[in-house]
């Protein structure tokens, strides 16, 4: 690959709404105002000439920055070390804490000295619709900016001190002396609000005070309800913050990742991910659940609910993070992409895919619910049911599986266990809550299910479940049966599939996700959440010392600040793929829940 930044040099601020990237260098290179799936103002992650940026950095420093999160938040603090002077810049998206339903749509930046002085330089060159638009800047008397290009508009601020750099750009430069602090908004506005006699006022430094106040105490409120292991303690926060930051607090969806088109491989397989997986919702759901965050899994079931329509036939395998049923895949040509690796795109043409192990996802989170006391009521009961139904009906028929294979459908084995978990969490659900429900036949096709994974997903000579029915490739997939208790997870058949899945899939201490050719462009780095996969299903069959090698070595792919990309290229020593990834953060979640188990 190209020369460019590193995935892991990148930190995420987020407000349920939106998130964006900051390099540790002080620029902001990925910003979405809107939604996590709108069109970007700073895009230079995917363009370095065309995507924009928003930099605030010393003019001379001395050496790297050093960067963290402030204590149970997503507020971002980054040290530097001047000419002259230290100081720090505090990043965040805003958030309302009486009222975070309703989106601010602010970056706020501030600049606070240390000691001595330190002269730093501002650089904001926003460029809208994913690089498309270089905006018209509009510069009101007062130095407050504005920036505008169809139905894009932003408000720019930084205490009067900002100037044309060029048509297209702002810049400034100033000092900062210990105590003193400067502070610069981005904040979207409606284009038409410039047609007004009082155009948007920025905010003045006491109220982006209170903001950045009221940011931190609202992660913080939430933090504090964690209920967290002994293992990893603080990188399981971390983990749970970062799909908090990804849940729109409004609808209950959880945005799988931050970003689209990070590849997976120097040929590409660059996708788009900004966009509420089932799948990926229901596992971090489960995780944070278990941490004792129920508001989340409600949301989730609830956010299914609505978007399905209360119809298991109408069921997506993903949504807008407003429920959109419509997806389409495009490229966007304005972009490059990440080290000139494209294509960029757009949408995902998978949402369309059928995915039969999206049925069992939903009916383990109502036992899982049920089991903390949450029982479904009338309307919940009749959609499970009719999941149910749906997993009796489909479970014969091939799918493109949870990798969203775009080659022929096939008899996938995770699926197929999966309709087996909905009809088994069907039926106990209904034994249990003293529901109306066809047992008889939900019994039949559950034995029905088993029989046929059994006899069709074993190979029996090498002693390992495959991929596929009849086939002999492998698939880290199959490390769940024991999970969602299709097997005892000390089944001889399970404890010699994790050993050849190791052996086989193992790349530098991690996991492949498969060995199969899926038809897309060049050779993918191993696949994070499936490194934590190996050690939950080797905790579970007592194996603990394995299970802690392997968690422990997962945990060596995560950057400065905890986050988790969803790849990692051993041979590179690089992430790869979106981040950050829900999935990749609540398997790390289970993995040390399992683990405290064990």
């Amino acid at each position: 690959m190209n020369d460019g930044p590193r995935i892991e040099e990148y930190a995420v601020i987020a407000d349920g709404y939106s998130a964006a990237l900051v390099h540790r260098r002080g620029s902001v290179e990925w910003y979405c105002p809107q939604r996590f799936d709108a069109g970007s103002v700073f895009a230079r992650l995917l363009d370095r000439e065309r995507g924009g940026h928003c930099t605030v950095a010393p003019t001379e420093p001395r050496g790297e920055p050093e960067r963290a999160y402030l204590d149970g938040s997503l507020v971002l603090c980054t040290t530097w070390t001047a000419s002259g002077g230290r100081a720090r810049v505090l990043d965040l998206l805003a958030v309302d804490r009486d009222d975070p339903a309703t989106p601010r749509r602010q970056l706020v930046r501030i600049i606070e000295g240390l000691d001595g002085e330190a002269e730093f330089e501002v650089h904001v060159a926003p460029r809208f619709d994913y690089g498309e638009a270089r905006p018209w800047l509009y510069d009101a008397p007062d130095g407050t900016h504005y920036a505008l290009a169809g139905d894009d508009a932003l408000l720019v601020a930084c205490a009067g001190l900002l100037r044309r750099r060029e048509r297209h750009e702002l810049g400034g430069r100033f000092t900062v002396a210990a105590g003193e602090r400067v502070r610069l908004e981005v904040r979207r506005i409606a284009p038409e609000s410039l047609d007004d006699d009082e155009s948007p006022r920025p905010c003045g430094a006491d109220e982006l005070d209170r903001r950045a106040n009221a940011t931190l105490g609202w992660w913080r409120d939430w933090s504090r309800g964690a209920q967290l292991p002994e293992i990893d303690p603080e990188g399981v926060l971390r983990s749970a913050l970062v799909v908090k930051g990804l849940t729109n607090p409004r609808t209950g969806a959880i945005a799988a990742a931050a970003t689209t088109s990070l590849p997976e491989s120097a040929e590409g397989r660059t996708w788009d991910y900004r966009y509420a997986w089932v799948r990926d919702a229901v596992f971090s759901a489960r995780a944070l659940a278990d941490l004792g965050f129920e508001d989340v899994a409600d949301g989730v079931r609830h956010f299914v609910q609505r978007s399905s329509a209360g119809h298991a036939d109408e069921l997506r395998i993903a949504y807008g993070v407003s429920g959109e049923r419509r997806l389409p895949e495009g490229e966007i040509a304005s972009l490059g992409g990440w080290r000139g690796i494209g294509p960029v795109r757009v949408g995902n043409g998978a949402a369309t895919q059928r995915q039969h192990d999206v049925l069992g996802q939903l009916l383990d989170l109502a036992w899982h619910g049920h089991e903390r006391g949450h029982e479904p009521d009338d309307e919940l009961w009749e959609f499970l049911s009719d999941v149910v139904d749906r997993a009796a009906k489909v479970w014969p028929e091939p799918d493109c599986g949870l990798w969203e294979s775009r080659e022929d459908p096939r008899h996938f084995t995770h699926s197929k266990v999966m309709c087996w978990v909905a009809l088994d969490r069907g039926i106990r659900l209904a034994r249990d809550l003293g529901r109306d429900a066809p047992l008889d036949r939900w019994c039949a096709a559950r034995d029905e299910v088993r029989a046929a994974v059994e006899e069709h997903a074993y190979d029996c000579e090498r002693g390992v479940f495959t991929q596929s029915f009849d086939r002999p490739e492998l698939d880290a997939a199959v490390l769940r049966l024991g999970a969602v208790g299709f097997l005892d997870p000390r089944d001889e058949r399970l404890v010699h599939t994790a050993d050849v899945v190791t052996e086989r899939l193992g790349e530098g201490g991690l996991v492949r996700r498969h060995d199969a050719d899926d038809g897309q462009p060049g050779r993918e780095g191993t696949f994070l959440p499936c490194a934590f996969w190996l050690a939950e299903c080797l905790a579970a069959q007592g194996r603990t010392d394995e299970a802690r090698e392997r968690f422990e070595r997962a945990l060596q792919t995560r950057n400065d600040v905890g986050l988790f990309a969803e790849e990692y290229d051993v041979g590179a020593g690089e992430a790869r793929g979106n981040v950050p990834q829900a999935l990749t953060h609540v398997s790390h979640i289970l993995a040390a829940l399992t683990l405290e188990r064990a």
